[in-house]
Formats: C-alpha cells, sequence, structure tokens
C-alpha cells in the first residue's frame, strides 16, 4: 500500500497503515511471540498465503512486523512484532477486542466466545 503525501491527522496515517480485513488479525496473532509464515497461514482461518504474504509486507514496511531469515538448509523465515510500534498497536487491538466482546454478548453471540475461550 502506498501512503499518501498529505493526511488531515494522525489517526488518518495510522488508519491507512492498517486498513484491511487481516493486518489487525495478524498483529493479534503476532502477540504470541515468532512465528513461521505456515503457522500463521493455518492459525488465521479463510485468510490465502498470497494475502498474508502482501499483508506481512506491508506491516514490514510500516515498522510493526519483523522478519528473520535463518541461515541453513531448510530455509527458516520467523515473523514477529517489531518495536516499538508493533508492541505499541496491541493496546489498540486490546480494546477493539474488548469492545467486539461486549458487543457479542448483548447481543446473543456467546456461544463463538465460549469456543474461542474469551468466556
Amino acid at each position: 500500500m502506498k501512503i499518501r503525501e498529505t493526511y488531515t491527522c494522525p489517526l488518518e496515517l495510522t488508519h491507512d497503515m492498517l486498513k484491511g480485513k487481516w493486518k489487525p488479525i495478524i498483529l493479534w496473532r503476532l502477540r504470541f511471540g515468532p512465528t513461521s509464515l505456515s503457522k500463521l497461514e493455518h492459525d488465521i482461518d479463510g485468510i490465502t498465503q498470497k494475502m498474508l504474504l502482501e499483508h506481512l509486507k506491508e506491516l514490514i514496511e510500516f515498522g510493526f512486523v519483523e522478519k528473520k531469515v535463518y541461515e541453513g538448509y531448510p530455509l527458516k523465515v520467523e515473523y514477529s512484532l517489531k518495536k516499538p510500534q508493533g508492541e505499541k498497536i496491541l493496546s489498540a487491538l486490546k480494546i477493539m477486542q474488548e469492545i467486539g466482546i461486549d458487543y457479542m454478548v448483548e447481543h446473543g453471540m456467546s456461544d463463538v466466545l465460549k469456543e474461542k475461550g474469551l468466556l
């Protein structure tokens, strides 16, 4: 994603950096620590490898995620949250998660939360 040259406020910029269905979910999953591409793809239901790679590339460019490539064979690559940006955004995502939980409880969607171990 290309960042525009002008923004009306910093929130607008941050929104552009994180917009899309998968970026917040990828970041939320990375809170558990460094992981491989295949593990991320397995853990995030519905995401394609192409979309995952595209979003990871953008999150790396924006300074939220870092990619570590290990020498040797077979090739090993890990993705993790980058300090401080990647870890800072978790605070906002945690609040978003809590709002979603509250809404689901209030609107009779608690079964999904129980299945995921969130209630």
